[in-house]
């Protein structure tokens, strides 16, 4: 698998101060071999920072989504933050073809959903979801029904059809009760998930900034018109 050098950036950052560095990691990967990885990190805003671990689980870790074969465009992609999204960050690795969903559309997407708070532990992924037939079974629902996380909606609303998108979702953007989809269907996972953001006792010491943020990997696959 294709892997990719991102402009991103470290936690040691400091306020006011901002980080620029260079460096060299290894990865392990899924087959067990490691992969050295060059990355950039340069930036002048410490609000945008991520710790290290995170970012190379979150950012460079193993995504078949996000698999690339232009080593041009992955040294020039950076993450941006969406028009009137209220702090949502989009990072598009294939821009889709068709058409942009409008709100009371039928949307289908694959993803691939990681916490940010557990070292970019993937909770919940649709092509774990299999059919009867035993294929990955694509997560439907309606643009701004309010169904799931608003984060989600607006990540896929300003997607075309077709298109594959890693987005970063700040917690005032991702799971505000245990009502909101995508609800992953493994209890165990689904209990670590909501035990993590909800916790009281951080959320008491002032980590709720943290806690939620979200990082999903979407495939637009189909639109179907209201």
């Amino acid at each position: 698998m294709a892997m990719a050098s991102y402009i991103v950036c470290f936690s040691v950052c400091k306020p006011d101060v901002g980080c620029a560095t260079t460096g060299s990691h290894k990865l392990l990967m899924d087959n067990g071999q490691q992969q050295q990885v060059d990355m950039k990190i340069s930036s002048s805003n410490p609000s945008m920072c991520f710790s290290k671990r995170m970012l190379l689980l979150s950012v460079l870790g193993p995504a078949p989504l996000l698999s690339s074969s232009s080593p041009a465009y992955a040294e020039r992609a950076q993450f941006t933050e969406l028009e009137g999204s209220g702090g949502l960050k989009a990072l598009d690795i294939r821009e889709g073809s068709g058409r942009m969903p409008q709100p009371g559309d039928k949307v289908a997407i694959h993803y691939y959903a990681r916490l940010a708070a557990k070292q970019g532990w993937r909770f919940d992924s649709t092509y774990d979801h299999k059919d009867n037939t035993g294929a990955p079974e694509p997560f439907v629902f309606t643009i701004g029904s309010g169904i799931v996380i608003e984060g989600l909606d607006k990540a896929v609303q300003s997607m075309k059809e077709g298109g594959v998108r890693r987005v970063i979702i700040p917690p005032s953007q991702g799971y505000q009760n245990t009502m909101q989809g995508p609800i992953p269907p493994n209890v165990f996972d689904r209990q670590r998930l909501y035990t993590t953001i909800f916790n009281p006792t951080r959320l008491a010491n002032g980590e709720g900034s943290t806690l939620g943020t979200l990082i999903f990997d979407i495939e637009l696959l189909r639109i179907r018109p209201n």
